[in-house]
């Protein structure tokens, strides 16, 4: 059996599937609910247009009837570990790396690679870590204390001014510095801008989804500063027996779905070839 690059469920018990808003890519698919497993060997073969995913002897295809083609080994093996690691059903909204293969492929809201560069530089006006409380004091401090580093690591990073603001209408973002972003983000392929774009919609940050990306975070610490409120007002009022964990491990494993595909999107090397199969 091959072992999977990466795992990305943490769940601890069995759990009904989240909602289609909650699993699916930004602006792209929805993954369907569940299906019987309808394959024995999950394999990936090299094609002229890339790495193909092999279900038994049929070839994957995304929903638009296009054939399933990722441009890295890398990324095939990923996607290929997620058909082989399913049981009995198939889980669809387990299955990230398949999601946002399938919304690249079909690209279903036609948006060109300018559009998606300026959605997601978009989310700085209303980025989770540059708004600020003030009440009640333990929470703003919290806030000041958590995510100024992260704005600070950003600024000198990127060589821009970003701030924060208690104000409803958030900071004013200098054009410079959405500028500099634009030019940053343009350096990615088409294919790893889905993902950036995915992190930063489970996030609600493009701060923190450039700290995981860049390596400076990791994706557990992103997640906790995405979701700071809700952990504060966990410890004070108590947590809900499993709901507010399924959330924080759904939360987590989408967000390291996406880090881990803009990585294999950017990954020109190959690796050794697998079958995937008892």
């Amino acid at each position: 059996m091959f072992r999977p690059c990466r795992r990305l469920l943490c769940a601890r018990r069995p759990l009904p599937p989240p909602p289609p808003a909650a699993a699916g890519a930004a602006r792209g698919y929805a993954p369907p609910g569940e299906r019987k497993r309808f394959y024995q060997n999950v394999s990936i073969s090299q094609g002229e247009g890339g790495f193909e995913i092999n279900l038994d002897h049929r070839k994957l295809k995304t929903p638009q009837a296009k054939l399933f083609t990722v441009p890295s080994e890398a990324l095939a093996i990923a996607v290929a570990t997620e058909w082989d690691s399913q049981k009995d059903t198939i889980k669809f909204y387990t299955m990230h790396l398949t999601t946002l293969c399938n919304t690249a492929l079909d690209n279903p809201t036609q948006r060109s690679k300018m559009q998606l560069i300026r959605a997601a530089v978009k989310f700085l006006e209303t980025d989770t870590v540059c708004y600020r409380v003030e009440e009640p004091p333990a929470l703003a401090e919290l806030q000041k204390n958590e995510w100024d580093p992260i704005v600070a690591w950003a600024e000198e990073r990127y060589n821009v001014a970003i701030g924060s603001s208690t104000s409803i209408l958030g900071p004013n973002i200098p054009a410079s510095t959405k500028d500099t972003f634009v030019s940053h983000l343009a350096s990615y392929n088409m294919w790893a801008l889905q993902g950036i774009e995915y992190i930063i919609t489970q996030l609600k940050s493009l701060i923190l989804s450039m700290g995981v990306i860049d390596r400076h975070i990791t994706v557990e610490k992103a997640v906790l500063l995405s979701r700071l409120e809700e952990e504060y007002q966990i410890q004070r009022w108590g947590n809900v027996e499993w709901a507010h964990d399924y959330d924080l491990c759904e939360l987590r494993a989408r967000a390291a779905a996406g880090t881990l595909f803009v990585h294999l999107c950017s990954e020109s090397t190959t690796v050794k070839h697998k079958l995937l199969q008892d």
